[in-house]
């Protein structure tokens, strides 16, 4: 029989929940759940260093393949038209709209090239004893940002719509894109930020410290040191993340108040032979259906209608739950934060669409195609609602639930 040496064990809080664990010795492929949360501490899905590295430096190499060279192309009107991520974002810029083209810029190259570079600043910064934790702080916080994938689907979309109007084309620069977002994919399913930490930083956790608080950032727990952050990552230490209900409640006012002119409002703006048709988030979706589109339709209808609203009410619901003290099921209240933190990146595929089709439908007096006032309306009331799962300190919702039932 194998006997466990106490001094193996690791005493932490899980960082969700805030219960206090004992967590023997594993190996990288186990996973670590707690028990009262069923939140994974560690997904067992970690890969070397080395092994990121190498997956890194292909990123960086494909990466000029799939951001300029053409994804798909028309034949419109006896010209030969090409579409690249770079172009598409430039042209926003020139007509006008910079914040929305920041945008979609952040989204579909900002975060992706961060990723590659990240791992190969710290992959080299280990042989320099170079200051590591900015980077890892900002790894922790990427997944979320990196919307290749959403970006690829929308290329498909705006492929679907464009059979409307001309022959479609696949670029040369797709396969690189397809690539690079298999790629990151990986990368970040098998990206273990609590191990590099350990790798790094080790430091012995200290959950039987009667001062010690676990940090959100790097989810170390320990007392603070004497400057009243965090032994690990060097992040101010709390014992609940500062005004988390006042931020998380800003947010979602704010991208509820941004969401009625972005549905309001025209999203984008054709003109052929000189007449001006515009169209709504809803009336796309409805002119897809027309066109008997219904899968395209039902996707675009999903992530730019039904998910923002979803996930605004159970943000709502979640933040009464906590202030109210509810009694409902703590673990179907963590469910559902997790659920809506998946969904909400998804809401950018309209905006990923628009800038496509910008480059394509642009013909001068003849056709083109340009983005309406609810884009920018639209793309920030996203970023807020991704905001506002990222405020929320889940720890609250365990919080008024023991408050609870300390009434009953």
């Amino acid at each position: 029989m194998n006997h466990i040496n106490h001094s193996d064990i690791i005493s932490q809080h899980c960082c969700y929940c805030n219960l206090k664990l004992s967590i023997p010795p594993h190996n990288a492929r186990q996973v670590v759940v707690c028990p009262r949360c069923h939140s994974q501490l560690d997904d067992g899905r970690s890969w070397s260093l080395k092994r990121l590295f190498i997956l890194s430096i292909t990123l960086l190499m494909l990466a000029p393949i799939a951001f300029w060279q053409p994804l798909i192309s028309i034949h419109l009107l006896g010209t030969q038209i090409y579409a690249n991520v770079i172009e598409g974002i430039s042209l926003i810029n020139h007509q006008g709209d910079p914040l929305s083209a920041s945008i979609i810029a952040f989204c579909a190259i900002v975060a992706p090239l961060f990723l590659p570079i990240a791992l190969i600043y710290l992959y080299i910064g280990k042989y320099f004893s170079l200051n590591l934790r900015p980077v890892l702080l900002v790894l922790s916080r990427l997944k979320e940002w990196v919307m290749l994938d959403v970006y690829l689907i929308g290329v498909g979309i705006a492929a679907i719509k464009l059979q409307d109007y001309a022959s479609v084309f696949i670029g040369n620069g797709l396969i690189a894109f397809i690539t690079m977002t298999l790629i990151s994919l990986l990368i970040l399913i098998h990206l273990n930020i609590e191990q590099l930490w350990r790798t790094f930083y080790p430091k012995r956790e200290q959950a039987d410290d009667p001062h010690a608080l676990t940090c959100q950032a790097c989810h170390f727990t320990a007392p603070a040191n004497q400057r009243g952050v965090c032994q690990r990552c060097h992040r101010p230490l709390h014992h609940r993340e500062p005004y988390s209900l006042q931020k998380t409640w800003a947010a979602l006012i704010a991208a509820m108040i941004l969401l009625f002119p972005a549905n309001l409002m025209p999203i984008s703006v054709v003109y052929i032979n000189g007449q001006r048709m515009e169209d709504t988030i809803y009336s796309g979706v409805v002119s897809l259906i027309d066109s008997g589109n219904w899968p395209i339709a039902a996707i675009v209808f999903i992530a730019s209608i039904l998910v923002p609203f979803i996930k605004i009410l159970i943000m709502i619901l979640l933040l009464f739950s906590i202030q109210h003290r509810s009694g409902t099921d703590p673990v179907l209240r963590m469910k559902l934060l997790k659920f809506v933190s998946w969904i909400g990146r998804w809401s950018m595929l309209d905006l990923f669409v628009i800038a496509l089709m910008m480059i394509l439908i642009n013909r001068d007096q003849l056709m083109s195609f340009t983005m309406g006032p609810a884009a920018l309306f639209f793309g920030v009331a996203v970023i807020l609602t991704i905001l506002a799962v990222e405020w929320l300190d889940s720890r609250l919702i365990w919080d008024s639930y023991a408050k609870s039932q300390s009434t009953k």
